[in-house]
């Protein structure tokens, strides 16, 4: 592979024109692509094969006016103190409100809080529930402001108004997380490189490459149905990978540059040993963000692909537009300063730099006790994830400012926590001989069952085939009171069928999330068998060794365990909530275990695929253990180090993010880069490979003779490589 890296880096040196045109090409077709071919985003939750989603299926397909999957608003009117909604004046204010609530666009209906029985006992808060014949997602600001408007109307009669529901909630179209992440990027790259024009290029293939991505992602809008979400996760993750990539190549190529006068030679050289790293380490990241699909929720499948192509291009990028435009640079990318004393530096004798050595010598000299204070330190910081409470978000999480928190507090304080979160019940009376008294019976069944606050009225179809009750829980939405009924409702069904030959089917966002969260638990196994399993292939393939992949995965498990025990400090029990701008706790996002595993995984390979194959590259090269460590180390850890900063900087910029979801997953992925990249891999891996010894580098020889190749250390590099294209065929020998 060295060798075919190797021509590449020198072809895109020497054509670099060809090159930087074919991806400006690229992006213009992309570009145009996105204008002209792209859909409408989808923005509702979906779980296929799950009894919650079957019941979703069913209503759109009998029940179409009960709009199951479209947008929902709850309008909460609150009298003075002192005061009931019943008074004359107050309730002509409701009614006002109603009848604008009703000429509302892309209305289907509105129940009004008097005909519905939606009034409190006391008489204090009442609500319209709101729903939508569109997705919240497909809302337009004509909408919004309609409701906006007809909360005023109450307003002005003296009452209390908010509103709450996905279909208030506008999308955000803040990018300030992601000018804060470059901008700190830019100022580690300028410290790394002392160099504005070395600091320039990885920003600038990034961002290259981030545009291709995200209008590819758009322009497929037009095909399928993809989250609006993905966008947001596909920056995220591939911003922060294209720098690192580029950084790796950029530094090697520095490194090289130092030691030939020839920068074609540096720039082959550089992708074919630093290309081959970035190679490995990017189809790490792409097995583990694909391996999404074994989960079967669309939203996570969708994300892991659209993250996984960035990574394809920051990759593509990396080996190819990278040497073009170092070739467009010239020296400039060593700085001055560097420029003015090549070949009296260090690294063109080929020692380590000095202050990264001194760590390693200090970690080998001391590998138990190093060993065992990183790795009892992360177990420490991972106590908190044994509380780990999974849950999807709702409007209790919202800020305490909002209209959304206040219509949630509202609507709890005067009916009771379960009001936030209504189970919807669907009977089907297909079978029945007589469906309204099995309707009736279905109702009667589960209003005295525990854990029931509520069951209205059933609504029927056109057809009478089916029908739809509301259940309300006495518990919160993500209490475990809760999700006990939800249990019970559902272990009645068979002997409801049995007896009246109805169906039942409980769905709703509640009984959503407890399927969602059971289906993930059940794919976390094959999911980590799939991409553990692979990532443990390719790691024995780069390095040749038994022991090493198994040791990257077991440091893995300890930086994520880590980083579960600091997400759950932050998001779920309120420690330096303030600090990090959490203005409510809340249970983690069912999707963000089985998601942060994947990405952290691959992030975590990167790492460690850059930080051994330098020491790899030395053991090979006839170094002792120790000291390849020490000397890899060297070589290695300036660049992991800035690519963690860079890393970390840039998923630290979403945790300005007003949208919790995205908060949190900025902050996982944060933390988590920072404990693998200066706690594992720069800490616990030189440690534990320095008590292995030779052992580290073992492979039976049955397997050495059965894995190819791949050479990724550059050995075929030792000696001279010509370019394809200038090699002469030999002149025939005269007869």
């Amino acid at each position: 592979m060295a060798q075919y890296l190797y021509r590449l880096g020198r072809f895109a040196h020497r054509r670099r024109r060809l090159v930087t045109a074919l991806w400006l090409g690229l992006l213009v077709v992309s570009g145009v692509a996105a204008a002209t071919l792209s859909g409408p985003t989808a923005n509702g939750l979906s779980v296929p094969g799950t009894e919650a989603q079957r019941a979703i299926d069913m209503l759109d397909d009998r029940f179409p006016q009960a709009a199951a999957d479209g947008a929902t608003a709850r309008v909460v009117f609150a009298a003075p103190d002192g005061r009931r909604l019943t008074e004359a004046e107050l309730r002509a204010g409701i009614e006002q409100a109603v009848a604008g609530l009703r000429t509302v666009p892309d209305v289907a209906g509105v129940a009004d809080p008097f005909t519905a029985r939606a009034i409190n006992p006391a008489g204090t808060v009442g609500y319209a529930q709101v729903t939508f014949r569109v997705a919240a997602a497909d809302l337009g600001e004509e909408a919004r402001d309609g409701l906006t408007r007809a909360a005023g109307a109450g307003r002005d009669a003296g009452l209390t108004v908010e509103i709450g529901g996905d279909a208030i909630e506008a999308s955000s179209e803040q990018r300030l997380q992601e000018v804060i992440g470059v901008g700190v990027a830019a100022v580690v790259l300028v410290i790394t490189f002392g160099s504005l024009i070395a600091a320039g290029l990885p920003l600038l293939t990034a961002l290259l490459g981030i545009a291709v991505s995200l209008t590819g992602i758009i322009a497929a809008t037009g095909f399928v149905d993809l989250s609006a979400s993905i966008v947001t996760l596909a920056i995220m993750i591939g911003l922060a990978v294209a720098i690192d990539y580029s950084l790796f190549i950029l530094i090697r190529y520095r490194y090289e540059f130092s030691r030939t006068p020839d920068a074609r030679e540096a720039a082959g050289r550089a992708v074919g040993t630093a290309g081959s790293a970035v190679v490995f380490a990017g189809l790490t990241v792409v097995i583990v963000l694909s391996g999404l699909w074994v989960v079967g929720i669309p939203f996570l499948t969708q994300a892991g692909l659209a993250a996984a192509a960035t990574v394809i291009v920051a990759v593509l990028i990396a080996l190819t537009l990278l040497p073009a435009l170092i070739g467009f640079a010239g020296g400039r990318v060593l700085g001055r300063r560097r420029a003015d004393t090549r070949g009296q530096v260090p690294e063109d004798r080929g020692a380590a730099p000095v202050r990264p050595s001194r760590w390693a010598r200090l970690v080998t000299r001391h590998p138990v006790i190093t060993l065992a204070a990183a790795a009892i330190g992360l177990m420490v910081i991972a106590v908190p994830a044994l509380g780990l409470r999974l849950g999807l978000p709702d409007d209790g999480i919202a800020p305490p400012d909002s209209t959304q928190r206040k219509a949630y507090d509202l609507l709890a304080e005067g009916f009771g926590p379960g009001f936030n979160g209504p189970l919807i019940l669907v009977v089907d009376t297909a079978g029945s001989g007589d469906p309204q008294g099995a309707v009736r019976q279905v109702s009667a069944t589960v209003s005295g069952l525990p854990g029931v606050a509520a069951v209205t009225p059933p609504a029927v179809n056109p057809a009478g085939d089916t029908a739809l009750l509301t259940v309300v829980p006495r518990g919160a939405p993500s209490s475990r009171q809760t999700a006990d009924l939800v249990a019970d409702i559902r272990d009645q069904g068979a002997g409801l069928r049995a007896t009246t030959g109805a169906g039942v089917a409980v769905t709703g966002l509640t009984a959503l999330n407890i399927d969602m969260s059971e289906k993930l638990a059940e794919a976390m196994v094959p999911y980590l068998a799939l991409v553990v399993g692979l990532a443990i292939i390719l790691l024995a393939l780069v390095f040749r060794s038994v022991l090493i992949p198994v040791k990257a995965t077991l440091g893995f498990l300890l930086s994520i365990a880590a980083t579960f025990g600091a997400v759950v400090a932050v998001f779920q029990w309120g420690w330096l909530a303030g600090l990090f701008g959490v203005t409510q706790t809340a249970p983690i996002l069912s999707a963000l275990p089985i998601f942060l595993i994947g990405v952290v995984f691959g992030l975590a390979m990167d790492y460690q695929i850059f930080l051994v194959t330098r020491m790899r590259e030395a053991y090979v090269r006839g170094a002792e253990p120790t000291n390849a460590i020490v000397t890899g180390f060297g070589h290695s850890a300036r660049v992991v180090t800035a690519a963690a900063i860079i890393m970390a900087a840039v998923f630290s910029g979403f945790i300005l993010s007003p949208d919790l979801l995205v908060k949190s997953i900025g902050f996982a992925l944060a933390g988590a880069t920072l404990f693998d990249a200066f706690v594992v891999r720069m800490t616990i891996v030189p440690a534990a490979l320095t008590l292995l010894g030779h052992r580290a580098w073992w492979l039976p020889r049955w397997l050495d003779r059965a894995l190819p190749d791949i050479d990724v250390e550059g050995r075929a590099l030792e000696e001279p490589v010509e370019d394809d294209v200038e090699r002469q065929e030999p002149r025939p020998a005269a007869v």
